[in-house]
Formats: structure tokens, C-alpha cells, sequence
């Protein structure tokens, strides 16, 4: 599950997207540039109504029902206009009144109950009423009296209720969706426990997934009474929504009414619903971020690396915490298990991934003496850091700074924030330098940011195309790597020789041929095809030798992995989620038998997209599988060789592929209560007919 591969590319736009989408980063650009704002997403309407929504909903959680009104009134009128969500609003801040508990509040509660709640039970809905003297039993029954009948309404859960109310209304009427990232996440982790539970598998991400999506949901948006008078829908919409986001089919039936019939605006309107917990999030992507080279680390080196060996002072699960880069916040994970089991190599020519990348070769200033470090500590005697230090300093300058949730910290009352004191943050500090392995001969005086920005100077290199640079660098740190990768060696030679063969330079190319590509597929027979397809660019003219445009990217990936595992550095923990939630989804789907109707939408595809390994074959062939589309004219194709391998799908009685319409399919689940791959395989014992499974199961 954590080797299923993941296409970095694809992950790293989806992620810049969220970062610059929720206003997490800022241009590194100097003071005095006019470029440089305080808030430079503030014009973006998406993030301004996402973060009204965040406030409205803190003020709602904290109980303060007049700031939360006030800003209604402000940017959201249309709330205060439905008389049901209005009354809904009035009674929580009636209860609120009571809640100070004293008697001269009582009076202010009972002017509100005859001036504003009163008339407006009149018209809100037809329960309202009912609802409204319901509620005056506060007046009798203490806040504290957990058997009362109105505990419901004097429990700060209903704060909550009311508040994740507005904020699914607020989000589909204003289109204020989560950054696509983010939907994934939540799409992916659903899917993902749901596989687990079904198959009785262990999870591997069970530590991560459990603390960032969170079980509560926000309670769905309420269909308008008008639109209870819509067209019927599509029986192969309502189920498709239904099994995407665990709704039930009355469920679905009323998004589908409040989103008028748009199924795809249905689905986010569910999936936003799904709670992320924000800060772990943050620090997720920022892990990311810096472990790609795109934010700058500040003084902190990602948690990846600052794997605490031993516990802090105290109780570490009480004072366990991690600080933002200006220090201004806290984050407490003291619950938080930073999982370090292994992740698989990428380096097999099978998982290489990414999208065709424009060759770049840079011609830095050899004379260049810029120090590739950040640390502003003297060098190691012993320490041989890359010579190409300008491609370091080049990087760099590229990146982003990290400036966090500025805009919202007086609004976000998240359990997770905590303070914690610079002693404590030195501290962690201390003790996770402290935990690089000594072990690895040749870097041991090397510190975790200066790690860092080693590798992220090879990864630059590779991406460029400088495979010639990134051998010799490599080799003067650690002669021994490429001994233990060298599918990595022979594909950064695949690249030199191109380089070579495309400026013309014949000879050279053959002798790099001769010295590392013949010797390496001589000890490797899975490496002799791609040698021979290699060779082959010598018969074209040199200007079309690089035409099959090589995957640097996907390149640069796995050696950034390769070699940052050798330094200690381990994969971000995001990417560790994306490979297990990507294996579950497939996964999925084969025992679904049909293909996701969302995963284009939230870029699940693009994920899962094999680029083509570095000449390991001209054309790559595709396997032809075979998909529905959950749509009402098409058709799925059931087999048992297809199956054989889900594990808990029930035998199948004929070995022949049977064709099952979509509607047999949806008539046999909804009159019998079947998990869709059971319907699939009583329809293939029948011929596809849904008539005759019925009366055979009523018989």
C-alpha cells in the first residue's frame, strides 16, 4: 500500500494551488518590492467568503450569536432573509442569554423571546412552533441537569450544529469551496477508511488519517421547500452520490435538490461538509514544502526530520510542540504518533513519474563561490559539499516564504493551538538535531538543514538535465550510493548520453555508453532493452535526439528520495497518506467494477499518471481495462478473472463475461440492499437479466 506510486508533479501543483489558495505563502521577494503585500491573496473572492465563513463559525462556536449576525448582515443577508435559518439563529442566541445564569439576564432573554423569537416561530417552518415552547422549558431546567429534556439545547454541541449549519449554507450559496487539495484529501481518506473496514485491513496511515479528517461532519445544507417540487433525478446520479460521500439515498436526493440537480456542485457541497483539522493540515503541507525545496525552512527543520528519540522534559505528550516560522504561533500535536516506517524506494524504472519538463541547462559562472548552506555555521573540515554551490543559491532565491494563517489567528479557537515556551521549542530543537543518525560515513558532520539544501541542489541539477554534475557531486559526498542505486546511475547516464548524442558529440556519447550504461545493464538484464532503445538515438539527427522528451522531473523526484533517504531525510508524510489513499482507490473501484465519475474533477486521475520512465520503452503499452461509466446508457463487464483477487467477493457460477445494464445493476441493489460488486456478480450468474435474480431471491 505505501509503494503504490504517486505522480509528484501533479501533487506538488495541487498542493501550490491550496498553498496560494489559502493564503499560506508569500513571495520571497525583497521589502521594498511593490509586489510584496501583507495579504496577497486578499483580493480573491473565494478566500475572502471562506474566511467570513471561518469566522461566522468561530463566533458561533464561542457562542456569540450578535457577532455572528453582524456579519451576516455585513456579507451575507440572504441568511437573515430565511425565516428557518433565521429561528434557528434566534434560539441559540435566546439560550445564550440564559447561559450567563444570573437573574438579571433572565430579563434580557424574555424581551428577546417576545420581540424576536416569538414572531418568528410563526413563519419559519412548520415545527418551528413546537420547537419554540420547547425551548422555554430552559427557563425552569438548569444548564448543568444532564436529564433534562432540554440538555440538547443547553449543550455547547448544538453551538457546533448550528455553526457547521451556516457554514454548509454559506459555502454553497457563496461557492466558497475548499481548494481542490483539499476535497481530494478528504475524498481520498473516506474512501480509503471505508476499504479498510470493509476488507478488514489494518491501515498503515491509520496514526495520521485518524487525527486529520475528523469523524464529526457539518450538517448538510437545507433544501428550500420550492425545490421539493423538482424533476426527478437520475436513479445512476442519486447512487453515485450516495456511495461517494456515504449519504443515504433520501440523503442524496435532497443535495441533489438544494444543488437544483447539479451533481458535481452536489458532491462538494458533501465533501466540504467533511472536517480537515486545519493546523495538522498546514503543517502537512508545509513539511511538503519545504522537503520540495518550495517555501523556505526558516530555522526549523521539517518534523520528518525532527524525529524526537527521546522525550522532552516532562510529560511529552502534554507539552509536545511544534512552532510556526515567525514564532507568533503554536501548534500542539501532543496526541500526534509521526509514524517513521519506512517508505519504499522510487528508484525502479516502474514508479518513475511526471509530465513531459522543458530542458533547461543553466551556464552558471564557474568562478561561483557561493556557499550552498543556510546555516551561516562554518564547514566541516571533512565535509565535501557540492562544488555547483550557484544552483543552490539559484534555488533558493526561487523560494516562497511561509507566513501561515495570519489573517484569521484572532477568530480560530482550534484545540491543537497551545503555546508553548522558546525553552521548550530550543529544546525540541536540541534534542532533534541531536537524533541524525551518526551512522552514514562521509556526512555524519552534515546538519539536517544543510541535508536539505544538498539534496534539493541535486534534485535542481537533475531537473536541468545536468545528470554529468549530479554524478560527480554525488560521488565526491558519498562514493557508495550509486553502488547500492543503480537503476539511479544508469538513468542519470541515459540522460548524459542523450545530452551528449543531441549536441552532436558522437564519440563522447558512446564513451559514457562504453564506461557506465554497458557495465550497468551487463549486471542488470532488466536494463538491456532500455540500452538498446537508448543507442537507437544515434541513428536519428541530433536535433531530434531529445524530442521524446525525457520525465527529468520525475527524475529529479526519485533521486531527491534516493538520496535524501541516504542522508536520513524521509519523505513528507502527505506523500505517505497520497500512496496509501491512491492504492485504496483503485482498489475500490476494481471491486465497484466501474470507474470513478469524481476523479477527474478532483485531479485523482492526474495522480495516478504514469508518465514514461526515462527510455525505458518507445512506446509504452497500455493495458485495456475495462470500466463503466456511471451513467444510465452504459454497460459493465463482470468476469471471474477479473475478480478472482478482490478477496470477499462471492464465486462467480459461469466463467463467461456477462454484459449488465447500468439500471439492472442499481434495480438489484436498491430492491435486495446489495454492495454494488455482489449485485455485479448475482447479474452474471442470470445472464444480466435483474427480473429473474429478484424472483430467484423471493422464490
Amino acid at each position: 500500500m505505501d509503494s503504490s506510486p504517486v505522480n509528484w508533479e501533479a501533487l506538488e501543483a495541487l498542493i501550490i494551488d491550496f498553498a496560494k489558495s489559502e493564503n499560506l505563502i508569500e513571495d520571497s521577494s525583497p521589502p521594498s518590492s511593490p509586489s510584496l503585500s501583507s495579504s496577497p491573496s486578499l483580493s480573491s473572492s473565494s478566500y475572502l467568503s471562506r474566511l467570513i465563513i471561518r469566522q461566522i463559525r468561530s463566533s458561533l462556536e464561542a457562542g456569540d450569536v450578535d457577532a455572528a449576525i453582524d456579519l451576516f448582515r455585513a456579507h451575507a443577508p440572504f441568511v437573515l432573509e430565511d425565516h428557518r435559518l433565521l429561528f434557528r439563529l434566534q434560539k441559540q442566541k435566546f439560550i445564550e442569554l440564559l447561559r450567563e445564569g444570573t437573574t438579571e439576564d433572565r430579563g434580557p432573554a424574555i424581551d428577546y423571546l417576545r420581540t424576536f423569537l416569538a414572531p418568528c416561530a410563526l413563519n419559519a417552518y412548520p415545527e418551528a412552533y413546537e420547537e419554540f415552547k420547547h425551548v422555554l422549558l430552559a427557563f425552569i431546567y438548569d444548564k448543568d441537569d444532564q436529564t433534562s429534556p432540554v440538555a440538547n439545547e443547553w449543550a455547547e454541541k448544538r453551538r457546533y450544529e448550528i455553526a457547521g449549519l451556516m457554514s454548509s449554507v454559506l459555502r454553497a450559496h457563496l461557492h466558497a469551496y475548499n481548494p481542490i487539495f483539499s476535497m481530494t484529501l478528504r475524498y481520498l481518506i473516506s474512501i480509503h477508511k471505508g476499504f479498510c473496514f470493509r476488507q478488514g485491513i489494518l491501515s498503515p496511515i491509520s496514526d495520521l488519517i485518524e487525527r486529520l479528517l475528523l469523524l464529526e461532519r457539518d450538517p448538510p445544507a437545507i433544501p428550500q421547500d420550492s425545490l421539493y417540487e423538482a424533476q426527478p433525478f437520475d436513479e445512476v446520479d442519486i447512487q453515485a452520490l450516495a456511495h461517494a460521500v456515504e449519504l443515504t439515498r433520501q440523503g442524496a436526493i435532497d443535495s441533489l435538490r438544494f444543488a437544483k440537480g447539479d451533481l458535481f456542485q452536489a458532491f462538494q457541497n458533501e465533501i466540504c461538509r467533511m472536517r480537515l483539522d486545519a493546523a495538522m493540515l498546514d503543517e502537512l503541507v508545509r513539511e511538503y514544502c519545504i522537503y520540495r525545496g518550495i517555501v523556505e525552512s526558516g530555522s526549523l527543520i521539517p518534523s520528518r526530520v525532527q524525529t524526537l528519540s527521546e522525550p522532552l522534559k516532562g510529560n511529552p505528550s502534554e507539552s509536545g510542540c511544534y512552532s510556526t516560522q515567525d514564532g507568533s504561533l503554536d501548534v500542539d500535536y501532543s496526541s500526534s504518533k509521526w509514524s517513521n516506517s519506512e517508505t519504499s524506494d522510487t528508484t525502479d524504472m516502474s514508479s518513475m513519474r511526471g509530465t513531459n519538463v522543458e530542458l533547461r541547462y543553466a551556464s552558471d559562472p564557474a568562478n561561483n563561490l557561493e556557499d550552498c548552506s543556510t546555516s551561516g555555521s562554518h564547514q566541516s573540515e571533512n565535509l565535501r559539499l557540492p562544488r555547483n554551490r550557484s544552483h543552490g543559491a539559484g534555488e533558493r532565491s526561487k523560494r516562497k516564504r511561509w507566513r501561515g494563517r495570519h489573517d484569521e489567528l484572532d477568530h480560530i479557537s482550534d484545540i491543537h493551538f497551545n503555546r508553548c515556551s522558546k525553552q521548550e521549542v530550543s529544546t525540541a530543537m536540541q534534542v532533534a538535531s541531536a537524533t541524525i543518525s551518526k551512522a552514514q560515513q562521509g556526512v555524519e558532520n552534515i546538519n539536517g538543514e544543510e541535508k536539505y539544501e544538498i539534496v534539493l541542489g541535486m534534485k535542481e541539477l537533475a531537473s536541468r538535465g545536468m545528470a554529468a554534475e549530479v554524478v560527480e557531486e554525488i560521488n565526491a559526498l558519498d562514493p557508495n550510493f550509486f553502488a547500492q542505486n543503480p537503476v539511479l546511475l544508469f538513468q542519470l547516464k541515459q540522460v548524459e548520453f542523450l545530452k551528449l548524442v543531441g549536441l552532436g558529440d558522437h564519440s563522447g556519447a558512446l564513451k559514457v555508453a562504453c564506461s557506465h550504461l554497458g557495465p550497468l545493464a551487463a549486471s542488470d538484464p532488466n536494463l538491456l532493452k532500455p540500452l538498446k532503445e537508448t543507442l537507437l538515438s544515434l541513428l536519428r539527427p541530433s536535433e531530434d535526439a531529445l524530442v521524446t522528451g525525457l520525465p527529468l522531473h520525475a527524475l529529479a523526484t526519485s533521486l531527491q528520495v534516493a538520496f535524501g533517504k541516504r542522508l536520513g531525510i524521509e519523505e513528507p508524510q502527505l506523500v505517505r497518506i497520497m500512496r496509501a489513499t491512491l492504492y485504496t482507490h483503485t482498489e475500490w473501484f476494481k471491486l465497484q467494477m466501474c470507474k470513478d465519475r469524481f476523479e477527474s474533477l478532483l485531479r485523482i486521475d492526474s495522480l495516478k499518471e504514469n508518465s514514461t520512465p526515462v527510455l525505458t520503452s518507445l512506446a509504452s503499452s497500455k493495458s485495456n481495462t475495462e470500466s463503466c461509466n456511471l451513467g444510465s446508457s452504459q454497460v459493465t463487464i463482470s468476469s471471474t478473472t477479473r475478480v478472482s483477487d478482490d478477496g470477499g467477493s462471492p464465486n462467480q457460477a459461469s466463467s463467461r463475461d456477462v454484459i449488465c445494464d447500468e439500471n439492472a445493476i442499481l434495480k438489484v441493489m436498491e430492491f435486495l440492499a446489495l454492495p454494488r460488486a455482489d449485485a455485479i456478480h448475482l447479474l452474471a450468474q442470470y445472464n444480466g437479466n435483474a427480473e429473474t435474480v429478484i424472483q430467484q431471491i423471493f422464490a
